[in-house]
C-alpha cells in the first residue's frame, strides 16, 4: 500500500516506524527537517521523507497522493489536518484519516459531516486515552483491561506477585488444559515479551495477559491471589487537562473523583465543565505529600497522574504507592520513558500517541480487522480478525495450522458468544478471532484469514469496508 503521513511528531513518527517494517510505500511529510532527520538517517526504516508543507497541493502531488491508498494527517494543528485530508481526497487519495482535538467532532452527526467532505476517519487521542484509563481504574487489581465485542471476550493484564503462587513455576499446559476457561496469551518478563507455548512457565514479577470471558473474571482474580484488592470507589487525579475532563465524563456513577490542579484559572474552568456532585476540584500541587494526605490519599484506591510532565507523573505515582494506593496510572508522553516507568512498577502506563497509532494501524491490514491494539508495556500486538470464507484458518483444526512462532490465538467470538481456543478448535467463516503476536508478525497472520483473492482485490475490499 502507498501511505502518506503528514506530520512527523510523536504519532506520525511512531506510525511510520511501525509501517516501514512491513514493505509499505511510506512518505512522511513535515516542514521541520529536524523531525524527519532521525528517520531518514536511520538505516532501519525504509521510507521517504519530504520537508515541505503538507497542506500544499504541489507537495501532495509530488508525494504521489493521487496514487495513495491512505493519507494520514497527524500534525499538531487540527485545522491543518482537516485541510490536508480534504485536499488529499480531492487529489485522489482513496482513504483519509485526520487527528483532531475537539470532542464535538466525534459525535455521530459530525462524523457524517466530515465523511461528506472526504475525511473517512477521525482520531482523537485524548478521548482514546480516557477510555483506557477508565477501564484501568475500574479494577484496581488489573494492569490492563480490554473488552472485545461488547465484552464477549476479556483481556486482563495482571502483575504476578507472591500472592500468585498457585500459578507460578508450572507449565502452561497444566494451567490451561483443553477446554480451560482462560488462556495465557502474552508474558512480559523484564524487557522481554514472550508469546508462550505449553512448556513455558509464569514467574514472580511477570505481567501475564489472560484471555477469558466475563463470567470467569472472578475465577482469574482468585487464581492470581488478588481478592484482597479493594474495588476503586475513590479516584484521585493530578492534572486537570482535557484527558481528565474526559475521564470525569466517562467514569462510572459509583466512583467519587477528586481533581488536584495547580492553576486556579483551570480549577474555575473545571468547575464550570464538571457539575457532577461526585467530583471535587482542589487547587493545589499533587506532588506535595502533605496535601495528598490532607485530601484523603489514604482512603483512595486509585491515583492517576495526567500532567504534561512525564517525570512528574512517574514520581507522583511512586509517592502515591508509598502512601498506600495500590492502583496508579501515569500519563507517559515520551515513548522512550515507557519501559522505565513499567520497570518502576508504576501500574498502568498511558501513552496517547501509541494508542492513537494503534487505532490508525488497523487500517493498514488487508483483511477484516475489527480492532488492533498495541500493548503499551509489551512489544506485542493484539488483533481481531474476521475469518473469511475459504480462508486458510478455516480449513483445519488449530493444531494443524502451523502458525509462526510468536503467535497465539487467544479466543474467538461466534454469534456474539466468546469461546476459548485450543488445538482441537475448528474456526468457522465469520468467526472473530483474537490474535496475539510479536509486533513484527502481524502481517504474516493476515494471510491465514484472507479470502483466496488477489492482492489487488484484497486491498480494494479492505478500503471499501473501512
Amino acid at each position: 500500500m502507498k501511505i502518506i503521513i503528514a506530520g512527523a511528531g510523536a504519532v506520525g513518527t511512531h506510525l511510520a516506524e511501525l509501517l516501514s517494517k512491513e514493505n509499505h510505500d511510506i512518505v512522511l511529510i513535515d516542514e521541520n527537517p529536524e523531525k524527519t532527520a532521525r528517520l531518514s538517517n536511520a538505516g532501519d526504516f525504509d521510507l521517504m521523507t519530504m520537508n515541505m508543507s503538507p497542506n500544499s497541493i504541489r507537495t501532495q502531488k509530488e508525494a504521489g497522493v493521487q496514487h495513495a491508498d491512505l493519507f494520514i494527517a497527524v500534525t499538531p494543528d487540527e485545522a491543518r489536518n482537516i485541510t490536508c485530508c480534504m485536499l488529499a481526497h480531492t487529489l485522489g487519495a482513496k482513504k483519509t484519516v485526520a487527528r483532531v482535538d475537539n470532542s464535538e467532532y466525534m459525535l455521530p452527526q459530525s462524523l457524517e459531516f466530515f465523511k461528506s467532505m472526504g475525511i473517512d476517519s477521525l482520531i482523537y487521542p485524548e478521548m482514546l486515552a480516557s477510555k483506557e484509563i477508565v477501564e484501568g481504574v475500574k479494577r484496581s487489581w488489573v494492569r490492563q483491561y480490554w473488552e472485545i465485542h461488547d465484552g464477549a471476550l476479556i483481556m486482563l493484564g495482571i502483575k504476578l506477585r507472591e500472592s500468585s503462587e498457585e500459578i507460578l513455576n508450572k507449565p502452561l499446559y497444566s494451567l490451561c488444559p483443553p477446554n480451560s476457561s482462560y488462556h495465557i496469551v502474552v508474558i512480559k518478563r523484564g524487557d522481554r515479551t514472550i508469546i508462550p507455548r505449553g512448556n513455558d512457565m509464569l514467574q514472580l514479577g511477570d505481567i501475564a495477559y489472560f484471555m477469558t470471558t466475563k463470567k470467569h473474571i472472578q475465577l482469574i482474580r482468585k487464581l492470581v491471589g488478588k481478592e484482597g484488592y479493594e474495588d476503586v470507589k475513590n479516584l484521585m487525579v493530578m492534572g486537570g487537562g482535557r484527558i481528565c475532563v474526559h475521564v470525569a465524563h466517562d467514569k462510572p456513577d459509583y466512583m467519587n473523583m477528586k481533581i488536584i490542579e495547580q492553576s486556579r484559572e483551570r480549577c474555575e474552568r473545571l468547575n464550570e465543565l464538571l457539575e457532577d456532585d461526585d467530583i471535587m476540584v482542589v487547587n493545589g500541587d499533587g506532588r506535595d505529600t502533605s496535601q495528598l494526605l490532607d485530601e484523603g490519599i489514604r482512603e483512595t484506591q486509585a491515583f492517576v497522574a495526567l500532567t504534561p510532565d512525564t517525570e512528574t507523573n512517574i514520581l507522583s505515582c511512586l509517592a502515591a504507592k508509598r502512601l498506600g494506593v495500590r492502583k496508579t496510572v501515569a500519563l507517559v508522553e515520551n515513548i522512550d520513558y515507557v519501559s522505565m516507568a513499567e520497570s518502576l512498577d508504576i501500574g498502568t502506563i498511558i501513552n496517547k500517541k501509541m494508542i492513537a497509532a494503534s487505532h490508525i494501524y488497523q487500517m493498514m491490514l488487508d483483511t477484516d480487522v475489527a480492532n488492533v491494539k498495541c500493548l503499551t508495556i509489551a512489544k506485542a500486538d493484539v488483533a481481531e480478525f474476521i475469518a473469511g470464507e475459504g480462508s486458510l484458518i478455516t480449513t483445519v483444526p488449530v493444531r494443524e495450522l502451523k502458525l509462526p512462532a510468536g503467535v497465539n490465538l487467544g479466543g474467538l467470538v461466534r454469534d456474539g458468544v466468546g469461546f476459548s481456543i485450543d488445538g482441537n478448535t475448528r474456526i468457522q467463516p465469520g468467526d472473530s478471532v483474537v490474535v496475539f503476536c510479536l509486533s513484527s508478525l502481524i502481517k504474516k497472520i493476515d494471510r491465514y484469514f484472507c479470502k483466496p483473492t488477489s492482492v489487488i482485490n484484497r486491498v480494494i475490499s479492505a478500503l471499501n469496508r473501512s
